[in-house]
């Protein structure tokens, strides 16, 4: 069984940083990763880490975020998203997702899909210029 369970959201200023929590209970060979969605638009990927703490961020966030992972026990560990000079086009609810799917392998064709991916219930953040 999989669970996720995001912490750490909140209004910010335009410039200022936030630590995004997620407790996971998921096998720590799947595929884990952030993904936002702001108002009004369609879900989008933020940063994947894979079992080896291999990292890749889309364009949007590169430099300023990072995603990292604590080690697993029995199969619990915390998944992090570190996000600095944060932007207004970055308010989004923030969703910790996990996937059976390689990383390797088109991963956010699998994260970006509910049937294919488990999701948390995310966590808002607010960036105010």
């Amino acid at each position: 069984q999989v669970e996720l369970a995001e912490s750490g959201g909140g209004p910010v200023q335009a410039g200022g940083s936030l630590r995004l929590s997620c407790a996971a209970t998921a096998h720590n060979k799947y595929c884990m990763a952030w993904i936002r969605q702001a108002p009004g638009k369609e879900r989008e990927g933020v940063a994947i880490i894979d079992s080896d703490d291999r990292t890749t961020y889309v364009d949007d966030v590169k430099g300023r975020f990072t995603i990292s992972r604590d080690n697993a026990e029995d199969n619990k560990y915390f998944l992090y998203l570190e996000m600095n000079n944060l932007k207004p086009e970055d308010t989004a609810t923030y969703t910790c997702a996990s996937t059976p799917y390689s990383c390797k392998s088109d991963p956010w064709s699998h994260l970006l899909d509910q049937t294919s991916a488990y999701w948390g219930q995310g966590t808002q953040v607010t960036v105010s210029s």
